[in-house]
């Protein structure tokens, strides 16, 4: 019982709180420390105290890869206690190289994964009989390629003799070497990225005539932007024109059908129109040749003289014929000249 309200209580801290600093002096463990083989560590005995893992590292930009191999080595026993050791910046100049993340902050990023419980500062390349004694580490997990370093084949080779090495599994595609060479290899990116950001050159360690090129990219690539942006709106604008002008030819189509079947309808050879001009022909043709009498009530028409106009004297008496000759043409002619002259 009292086991479980400790793993717990753990529980509880580790996921609310950063995990631990391990002590200058030696780990709080009230129980008696025993050797323990990894069958009874697997089996979960003893029960009285968690079984305590120790992996150590350099762990700069801590990553994906750290993280498994962490979860790995808190997994590996029932109930695992996870010491993680980080090498300060000193050590890992001296046998490794310059790192990218100072050694504070590699520690707050190994207290501030789930599956550490404690974290060791300043920890030694090689492990000693004494600092295993001074931390009770009952186990040590670490990958099982041989770590050549320090003029040593393998730095964990005595823990393996010992039957204290646990191994865990490297993750592939991912590791602190491949992220540095993904940011060398794509380094002008890097730094055109900073400098729009922000950063000046300065900061950047970059030159003045590479501050200017990068700066000029970096318009060049928004001048890139905003002609894809353009094109991709004048695309959407074309399609959507297609797409209606396509409706409206089709409903131009369906109308022009329309209009052509009622004209058919209407005019056609046996349209609506031949129809009614032929009855109406056949009428009219009808009334021409037989048209209908005078109402027999209606009064006869009758000449009024009065008022007329009485024709002139020459209109009552006919003339004489013409002659045949001159003579008597001209005869004639005086004759009716003189007949003017009387009437006026």
């Amino acid at each position: 019982m009292e086991y479980v309200e400790f793993n717990l209580s753990s529980l509880s801290q580790m996921l609310t709180e950063p995990a631990l600093f391990a002590k200058d002096t030696s780990c709080e463990c009230r129980a008696p420390h025993e050797r323990l083989s990894i069958a009874q560590a697997r089996r979960g005995t003893p029960v009285d105290r968690p079984v305590r893992v120790y992996a150590d590292g350099i762990f700069d930009l801590f990553h994906s890869g750290h993280a498994r191999a962490l979860m790995q080595a808190k997994n590996l026993f029932p109930n695992a206690y996870l010491i993680v050791g980080v090498c300060s910046d000193e050590l890992t100049h001296k046998y490794k190289g310059f790192t990218v993340m100072t050694e504070d902050e590699r520690y707050e990023a190994l207290r501030h994964c789930r599956y550490v419980d404690e974290v060791v500062r300043d920890a030694p390349w090689t492990l000693t009989q004494d600092f295993l004694e001074k931390h009770k580490i009952d186990f040590v997990a670490h990958d099982d390629i041989p770590y050549s370093s320090a003029g040593t084949e393998d730095v964990y080779k005595h823990i393996k003799e010992a039957g204290m090495f646990v191994p865990t599994q490297r993750t592939e595609g991912i590791s602190t070497s491949d992220l540095i060479t993904r940011i060398v290899r794509d380094y002008d990116l890097y730094a055109r990225r900073n400098l729009q950001r922000g950063y000046t050159a300065k900061e950047l360690n970059v030159s003045f005539i590479n501050e200017k090129k990068y700066r000029l990219q970096n318009q060049v690539d928004r001048m890139k932007e905003k002609v894809k942006t353009v094109e991709e709106k004048s695309k959407h604008f074309v399609y959507r024109v297609e797409e209606k002008s396509h409706d409206l030819i089709q409903k131009w189509e369906e109308k022009s059908r329309e209009f052509i079947g009622n004209f058919l309808e209407l005019f056609g050879p046996d349209g609506t129109w031949k129809q009614v001009f032929s009855e109406r022909s056949g009428r009219m043709i009808s009334y021409a040749l037989s048209p209908h009498g005078s109402p027999s009530n209606s009064p006869p028409r009758q000449l009024s003289l009065s008022r007329s106009p009485s024709p002139p004297s020459r209109w009552l008496h006919p003339r004489p014929a013409s002659p045949s000759s001159p003579k008597g043409a001209s005869a004639s002619f005086s004759s009716m000249s003189e007949e003017d002259d009387n009437e006026k």
